[in-house]
């Protein structure tokens, strides 16, 4: 497996943020936009937290991405606002659960889908050194940053190979689509993730000398702007509670 297909590319990654902002960030928005910290109190937290996910799809080049994390939020918001009041029973209940999935948790999926693709696991695993977090949990993490992308690949080089045969969910043959993209799938994930494990254990990690790392991280001027805004945003609410604002 090339370097190029494991790890994110410093040209397409836009903006460049420090794992540890990008962790905070990913925070951040977990905890006002899924946890609903604020609520009525300060409404208009969670659409710049959106909004600030959005910008970072932009700034990457991710402009497929965005526009689909665009449509689909702006699409859940407007059946909140038009189509609740004028449901009831069933219907109610399915389109609330709708609207809560995709307005809820999409921003923070998407966002650690924009993490894991434009953090190395150099980044990562530098930046956890740097926190002093355990192994434990370092190596795992490693893992899951490649294990992701890798099957993505492997999703497509099959899916690739099944169209060539014409097995396909509008060809007629639903079952051989399960079968075929779903079966191989699940076996390439087991082994793909069992090798991924051996990798990092080979590269060093987990042994009883602390291992070194060349690559530079470190905080810079659009780093301390994404720290503001999320400093702020948990500022605004302890105000808001102590009757400020």
């Amino acid at each position: 497996m090339g370097e190029g297909i494991l790890q994110a590319s410093r040209q397409r990654r836009g903006l460049i943020l420090d794992p540890r902002t990008k962790l905070l960030l990913l925070l951040t928005v977990s905890t006002f936009v899924l946890g609903g910290l604020g609520g009525d109190r300060l409404p208009f937290l969670v659409p710049i937290l959106c909004l600030a996910v959005l910008a970072l799809f932009l700034t990457a080049g991710k402009y497929r991405a965005a526009a689909i994390y665009l449509a689909v939020y702006a699409a859940a918001n407007l059946a909140a606002l038009l189509l609740l009041p004028r449901l009831s029973g069933f219907f109610y209940f399915l389109v609330l659960g709708s609207v809560g999935i995709f307005s809820r948790v999409m921003p923070g999926v998407a966002l650690g889908a924009y993490v894991v693709s434009t953090t190395t696991v150099s980044e990562f695993t530098a930046a956890m050194q740097r926190m002093h977090v355990s192994e434990k949990i370092t190596i795992p993490m490693s893992v899951m940053f490649r294990f992701f992308p890798t099957v993505g690949e492997e999703f497509s080089a099959i899916n690739a190979a099944m169209r060539m045969r014409g097995i396909s969910l509008g060809g007629g043959s639903p079952g051989k689509m399960l079968e075929y993209r779903i079966v191989p799938l699940l076996t390439c994930s087991a082994k793909i993730g069992e090798e991924l494990s051996a990798a990092a254990l080979t590269r060093g990690l987990g042994g009883e000398i602390r291992r070194t790392n060349i690559c530079r991280i470190g905080f810079g001027m659009q780093d301390f702007a994404v720290i503001a805004l999320c400093g702020c945003c948990f500022a605004a609410v302890a105000l808001s509670y102590l009757g400020v604002i």
